[in-house]
């Protein structure tokens, strides 16, 4: 008989020659568990989606009770379901007011694809400018406005009318003009190494935005709820965006996204032609369920507060002089060394040695570290532990 791992090698799609292949058999808070019940720090999150911890008792709860009463029922938008009701309504409580119209989706990519649609039917433009090392998912719209041409090779062609600016630089901001439908960026860059914009930048990008008209696009499908101190990171830059992308952490562990943005813009998807934007799977009762009971988690635990203070505290705890430089803020964090050969032979032997992280798709000389916002201080040192013996060891 096969073992499951021959079988994923046989039957499931790859995506590199050189998987992981680690195989867990159970999860829970910031610890995975292999099939001889070895632990392992989740110092990822599963790349942004498990802000709370894994199966969290009040979102298990909340699944079982939903899967109880129904899944599937109609495509999303024809009929009134309370998971989904529930939810929007509890979102657009925390965001300002003219963020109160919400698109359930089933990612962040496809967030990111009815953001685009919206931006272009709401203005009636098609130009968009979009971020050097972005990443916004990997569907074909999704890859147009990734600042990577590595990644896109063999994909063209792509949408037109997408151009590339580079963050932080003022004076390319005159590239957003009244032909521009949208700008789309990630209010924190995360595959590009965390890279944070400046306060006046943004200031900056928001007010050009107002002055074309074009619609400006912030994409927090790893920022949002609580991982940079904040529940969404823009509240760190005093701006509003009229599109806000949400996804990974949203389903607390389910799949969903979102894109959300005024009731007036969002109407553009009613007529001309209507149905506009249409998924059957978005906004999944059974995920906006677990999504509803996670926020509630996030809320109700106060887990934000202490974001901060155990960001502190793993910059502090790792000092090692191969460290180049650690960049980010609150719990999303990047470790950079000299080259990615340092920097895998590293996170190799962290995950050996039961710690899991890995690299930046588009910066791969830095380790990521974006634990469950739960993680205790025990555990951070824990981990920083394990990441300096690795360190020793490697260098």
């Amino acid at each position: 008989m096969l073992t499951l791992r021959q079988l994923f090698l046989a039957n499931n799609a790859q995506t590199t020659d050189f998987p992981l292949l680690l195989e867990f058999e159970r999860a829970k808070g910031v610890y995975m568990y292999d099939a001889n019940g070895k632990p392992y720090i989740d110092l990822i999150s599963g790349i942004g989606v498990s802000n709370i911890g894994h199966c969290n008792d009040e979102v298990v709860a909340a699944v079982t009770e939903q899967v109880s009463k129904y899944m599937h029922l109609m495509v999303y938008g024809e009929y009134v379901q309370s998971p989904q009701v529930l939810f929007a309504e509890k979102l657009v409580s925390l965001l300002p007011s003219t963020l109160n119209s919400v698109y359930f989706v089933n990612s962040g990519a496809e967030a990111a694809e009815g953001a685009l649609k919206l931006a272009k039917r709401h203005t009636g433009r098609s130009g968009i400018i979009a971020f050097k090392n972005s990443y916004h998912g990997s569907t074909h719209g999704a890859l147009s406005i990734m600042g990577s041409d590595e990644f896109k090779r063999g994909y063209g062609p792509l949408l037109p009318d997408v151009d590339f600016i580079e963050l932080n630089r003022t004076d390319q901001l005159n590239a957003i003009t009244v032909d521009t439908a949208c700008v789309i960026l990630e209010t924190i860059q995360g595959e590009a190494g965390i890279r944070t914009p400046d306060p006046d930048y943004m200031l900056a990008l928001r007010e050009r935005c107002n002055e074309t008209g074009a619609l400006l696009i912030l994409d927090e499908i790893q920022t949002a709820f609580g991982r940079t101190g904040k529940m969404f990171a823009f509240e760190h830059f005093d701006i509003v965006p009229d599109i806000l992308l949400l996804g990974k952490a949203l389903g607390g562990g389910m799949p969903l996204g979102a894109f959300i943005s005024s009731a007036k813009i969002m109407g553009a998807l009613k007529d001309n032609p209507m149905l506009g934007h249409i998924t059957t799977f978005g906004g999944h009762p059974v995920s906006c369920a677990a999504g509803l009971a996670a926020l509630k988690v996030l809320l109700e635990q106060d887990l934000v507060k202490g974001v901060d203070e155990k960001g502190r505290l793993l910059k502090s705890s790792l000092q090692h002089p191969a460290i180049t430089e650690i960049r980010g803020k609150g719990l999303m964090l990047a470790v950079g060394f000299k080259d990615f050969a340092l920097n895998k032979k590293i996170i190799n032997h962290c995950i050996a040695n039961g710690v899991v992280t890995d690299w930046f798709l588009h910066c791969d000389d830095a380790m990521r570290i974006a634990p469950p916002l739960i993680i205790t201080t025990d555990e951070i040192i824990q981990a920083c532990g394990v990441i300096d013996d690795a360190i020793a060891v490697c260098v």
